[in-house]
């Protein structure tokens, strides 16, 4: 166990190599209560947001969700969060545990611009936050909640478990408990995160670990989202990182209406000056953040998160390039205690680009 932003957090539990392949090959869970949880009611809640992120939440239809970030007036990223649009006027956002302070006095100073102001419900104490992940994830849970008869309830009473896309979610009850289920993760595969009322985590959890699941810990996280490419903030994400550079384009829309916008088009009309790309060595050998990347011998960036990845079977991590070298396939290494691995700079798409 490890204290992390306030909470007593798991590393593992039989090992994070044997958690990884169980997510990967099967289902796991993590209990992930210590992420911020928060709703939004009102009929300034669509505007007050859109002020907040870069991203157009207008074209968002109920019981949809999108990816995005909360940026600042420098540009920069002060948190990257998942937006639920639950029904019209009713959204929940989940944002990250280091930063749950900070973005609800961030909520709170912008509220009050729009008027009337939306109402702000922190859940984060008075829920739990499970993440069931893995290919065979979704299957099970649609039988484990079939067979204890769970009941479709509002606001996003859905076909089957199965049939909710991608960034869809789902609300039922289960056993006389509420249960929000969004298809979302941070594994780089499918499955649903599960928010129930406090009371209830020992039960959900209790009954996910007799339908078979591996409980998996912070360590089995980390590399399961390095594998995959998806940013943490405070690595790859800062106040002092603006999202084109992060490879978060995409996120970006036309408005110009939010908080840093001007800047951040500015930069998306230039082009960054630097990249977040792909590190992959070439020999053995574990890089970790902070360990310089060197190209011809001169160090060009250093590493923003490092693991050793079971499933590729080598090293990887992510790092911040200079345009020059930010290309797939560039020769570069990785100081580790001094000693340079031999690398390639690469995507970011590491299960992909293998598999």
């Amino acid at each position: 166990m490890v204290e992390f932003a306030g909470w007593e957090m798991p590393i593992q539990y039989q090992g994070i190599l044997e958690e990884v392949r169980a997510v990967r090959t099967r289902w796991g869970i993590f209990d992930v209560s210590h992420m911020g949880r928060a709703r939004f009611h009102g009929e300034t809640a669509l505007p007050f947001l859109n002020w907040l992120v870069p991203s157009d939440l207008g074209k968002l239809t109920d019981c949809a969700a999108l990816y995005t970030v909360l940026t600042n007036e420098q540009g920069g990223v002060r948190d990257d969060v998942i937006l639920y649009r639950l029904a019209g006027d009713h959204w929940l956002i989940v944002f990250n545990a280091a930063n749950h302070d900070k973005d609800i006095a961030w909520f709170q100073q912008w509220l009050t611009q729009f008027q009337p102001a939306p109402q702000l419900v922190n859940q984060t104490e008075q829920t739990v936050m499970i993440a069931v992940q893995g290919p065979q994830a979704v299957a099970h849970l649609a039988s484990l909640f079939s067979q204890d008869g769970a009941r479709a309830s509002s606001p996003c009473a859905s076909p089957p478990l199965e049939a909710v896309p991608r960034f869809g979610a789902s609300t039922f009850e289960w056993q006389g408990i509420p249960v929000f289920a969004g298809r979302t993760g941070y594994t780089g595969e499918d499955g649903f995160e599960l928010i129930v009322p406090a009371e209830a985590g020992e039960t959900l959890w209790e009954r996910l670990l007799a339908a078979g699941a591996t409980p998996c810990g912070l360590g089995a996280r980390d590399v399961l989202r390095v594998e995959a490419g998806l940013h943490l903030y405070g690595h790859e994400l800062t106040e002092q990182t603006n999202p084109i550079e992060a490879g978060l384009g995409w996120l970006v829309s036309e408005r110009t209406d939010y908080i840093g916008a001007e800047i951040i088009q500015r930069i998306k009309a230039e082009g960054p000056r630097r990249k977040l790309m792909g590190i992959m060595l070439q020999e053995r050998g574990v890089p970790r953040e902070g360990y310089p990347v060197l190209i011809a011998g001169q160090q060009v960036g250093q590493l923003t998160s490092g693991v050793y990845s079971p499933t590729l079977e080598r090293g990887i991590g992510m790092a911040y390039l200079p345009v020059e070298y930010a290309k797939a396939g560039t020769p570069c290494a990785v100081a580790i205690r001094g000693k340079p691995i031999p690398a390639l700079v690469t995507t970011r798409r590491f299960l992909k680009a293998n598999h």
